[in-house]
């Protein structure tokens, strides 16, 4: 999000995060003149959106925009990861995945990170909308809740319900559910409102 009119449509679906990309290289960056409008309820947890940023600017950009989450979709390591969660914030870390992906990989960040976000692995650091094999996500030990992410829409937000009795925290909808880059439709939000319950899947 970034559109100050745009989020506060958003905002009055009540969703219970939102996220902000600080990554310029996106086409969804939220840009060097972003301000949020005062109006965000205070109920939505906002949520930084950064990509191999070093720890001295993310803490300066999340202090500025009042942010205690960050969502971390590059190759930050393990000890970067614990100095973010030891300065307050709350970690999502995020993991690109195929069909040859791992969950050894998670293991380093179980310790230190409090959620993790599985996410379809392609060219973009996110955004690629395409959906993974869910199936893949048994193979995960559910030790961590994680987020649901890559090409979720109204067509299929409701196979979302497959996943009962995994360690699902939620599901992160974006271009799934845009008309632009940044810019996302009322309609389809609505729609994809229709189909599923938040509170089904937490």
């Amino acid at each position: 999000m970034r559109d100050a009119d745009n989020i506060l449509q958003v905002a009055s679906f009540a969703p219970d995060y939102m996220g902000f990309i600080f990554y310029p290289a996106s086409p969804r960056f939220v840009g060097d003149d972003f301000k949020l409008p005062p109006e965000l309820p205070y109920s939505i947890t906002k949520v930084g959106v950064f990509v191999n940023e070093d720890t001295k600017s993310i803490l300066a950009q999340c202090d500025k925009y009042g942010i205690d989450h960050v969502q971390l979709h590059g190759n930050e390591s393990a000890g970067q990861v614990a100095e973010l969660k030891n300065s307050g914030l709350t970690v999502i870390k995020v993991f690109s995945v195929d069909d040859r992906f791992s969950f050894n990989a998670t293991k380093p960040y179980v310790p230190v990170a409090d959620f993790f976000l599985f996410d379809t692995k392609g060219k973009l650091h996110g955004g690629n909308a395409r959906t993974f094999n869910w199936e893949i996500l048994g193979h995960y030990d559910q030790e961590l809740p994680f987020f649901l992410s890559g090409g979720l829409s109204p067509e299929n937000v409701a196979d979302v319900l497959q996943m009962r009795g995994m360690n699902l925290r939620g599901i992160d909808v974006n271009s799934g559910v845009e008309e632009a880059p940044g810019k996302k439709s009322i309609e389809k939000l609505r729609s994809l409102y229709s189909r599923i319950s938040p509170k089904e899947i937490k």
